[in-house]
């Protein structure tokens, strides 16, 4: 027997067929976001905003499924028919504002061409002046809402996207009968749910996104919700009383949408999680496990059982029972960028494409930790973990009259290992434990370069997930185990899962610099990040330039 998992990314859609005894992956198909920048509905006269066209998802659901199964047919033992269950990721927060009948208001002519009326994509900080009158609020009335997600509340989450239409578009928002995360539209357009109310919502969204916790009652009650504005304390008997781990499918699949995709009426369909949670279930995420998705941004899963108590973590962006696996708490942090800063110096900055891409990672390989004498700040889309700032920008310090595109590449690369390094440290401080480190994607696995760079600086191993596809893989098991494949997910996880052979242990000589790196980062992370008024960083410059000819004398 098969299952299907289905990957909503930030440009694209992935399909992949799984063989439920073992893992094994028979058919994919990527399908594009025909829409906007790459996927990406933007407007030039803000930075902040990132929107999606939902008609977008539609296309890529029936393009990218019918591309598997026919990938998929070339093996003699696999038949449409042997697709037992279907699994969805998607990016988030992404809240899409939907009518009565839950219609996206963007596929009605009127509203096809309002940015308002679009899907509000993960990234899309426009919200942030939102976030931070609920991180206040918060803190005034109900503290135990942010304690756990971290302290502070996001530009990049469910109510401050919310709010921002309310405040910038309100013909959007009262046109709005509901906002439904995609994450949790996806399977029910699947299910062929129409009434918003009547969604089964994800506690992953739910949880670490829209301040929901079955020990208060769920969302946000009502007398803290009309005080940030009236209109969000009466849109709450709207949304959702009640939110649901992968325990509980979100459905089963409709005839009409059997038929369309060739797959048979009935089966289960997964509770929608965002990509990188049930991305970590496809790596095998256990306790002692960290696990990093590596794209456009990072995101950090770690799980806890939920017999054990849990302390509030400052900075990450939450701690929710069965948010990843069932009868356990998920945690989860993140950076803003990776790949995306990685995009940006190359392709933006250099003009270059994939052979520039490898000239400059082939010189920064070839440097020694230190040598090119720069060190950068990792916020080029602010901070996720352990900031929670939208409003800091990257930093590259140390440049001389002869500082090459490969040393700033280099840098770029480091910055992002030494955020990294940042959300491990707060994790453990906290007691969470973190034996290994278990990295998934394209990155992860294309650039042995960047993987050194997090061992070393880290000092921990870092290992590679067998899939390339694990957001795609952890979904289409949550699948197997509602089909009934599997007993549970731990038994899923060990038939379905698997690491690469090869990963990448710290280089001691290496580990020693980097040390010596991280502590100047940190004292620009804590300087520029707010965290401390007095630090002195009148040594950063000559500390750097020290590293830089030691290192360089000793290659």
């Amino acid at each position: 027997m098969f299952t299907l998992g289905l990957d909503y990314g930030t440009n694209s859609v992935r399909a992949l067929v799984v063989r439920c005894s073992d893992g094994a992956e028979y058919g994919a198909r990527v399908v594009d976001y025909p829409s906007g920048a790459q996927g990406v509905l933007l407007d030039p006269r803000d930075g902040h905003l990132a929107r999606q066209f939902p008609g977008d998802y539609l296309y890529g659901l029936e393009e990218s499924i019918r591309g598997a199964l026919a990938a998929a047919a070339e093996s003699p033992d696999f038949s449409p028919a042997k697709i037992v269950g279907i699994g969805v990721d998607t990016t988030g927060s992404s809240p899409l504002p939907v009518d009565r009948h839950n219609r996206p208001l963007a596929l009605d002519e009127r509203w096809s061409a309002n940015l308002a009326a679009q899907c509000w994509l993960w990234k899309d900080h426009t919200g942030w002046s939102e976030a931070a009158k609920i991180t206040a609020l918060c803190a005034e009335m109900r503290p135990q809402y942010i304690a756990k997600c971290g302290g502070v509340y996001s530009s990049e989450w469910f109510w401050s996207k919310i709010w921002r239409c309310l405040a910038v578009a309100p013909e959007v928002f009262d046109a709005a009968y509901s906002w439904v995360e995609i994450a949790d539209w996806i399977p029910s357009v699947l299910a062929g749910v129409t009434d918003p109310l009547a969604i089964r919502r994800g506690v992953c969204a739910a949880g670490h996104k829209a301040l929901y916790a079955d020990e208060w009652g769920g969302l946000p009650d009502k007398e803290f919700l009309r005080a940030l504005d009236p209109r969000l304390g009466d849109l709450r008997d709207r949304l959702y009383e009640k939110a649901h781990d992968a325990n509980t499918p979100a459905g089963t699949l409709t005839a009409e949408w059997a038929e369309k995709l060739g797959l048979t009426a009935g089966i289960p369909i997964a509770i929608g999680e965002f990509d990188v949670h049930y991305g970590a279930i496809g790596c095998g995420v256990s306790e002692g496990t960290l696990v990093k998705v590596i794209g456009t941004s990072t995101c950090d899963c770690a799980v806890v059982s939920a017999g054990k108590a849990i302390a509030d973590i400052p900075g990450i962006c939450g701690i929710v029972k069965g948010a990843i696996l069932p009868g356990f708490f998920g945690i989860e942090a993140g950076q803003s960028a990776v790949g995306d800063i990685f995009k940006w110096w190359v392709e933006g900055v250099c003009r270059g494409d994939a052979a520039l891409h490898a000239e400059l990672t082939a010189q920064a390989a070839a440097q020694k930790p230190g040598q090119s004498g720069l060190l950068a700040l990792d916020w080029n889309n602010g901070n996720r973990t352990i900031l929670v700032d939208q409003l800091l920008t990257g930093l590259i310090l140390g440049q001389d009259l002869y500082t090459t595109r490969a040393d700033v590449y280099r840098a770029l690369l480091e910055a992002t290992a030494f955020g990294a390094r940042a959300i491990i440290e707060r994790i453990a401080e906290y007691g969470v434990p973190i034996e290994r480190v278990v990295c998934s994607g394209g990155i992860a696995e294309k650039n042995p370069l960047l993987m050194q760079i997090y061992a070393d600086v880290t000092g921990r191993a870092m290992y590679v997930a067998g899939s390339s596809q694990s957001c795609a893989l952890g979904s289409a098991i949550a699948a197997a185990v509602l089909a009934g494949q599997h007993p549970g997910f731990a038994s899923a996880q060990k038939a379905m899962t698997r690491l690469k052979a090869v990963h990448y242990a710290p280089i001691e000589a290496n580990r020693k610099v980097y040390d010596r790196l991280y502590a100047l980062y940190r004292a620009l992370y804590d300087s520029f990040g707010g965290l401390t008024n007095s630090a002195d960083l009148t040594r950063v410059m000559k500390d750097l330039i020290e590293i830089k000819y030691a290192q360089r004398a000793a290659s």
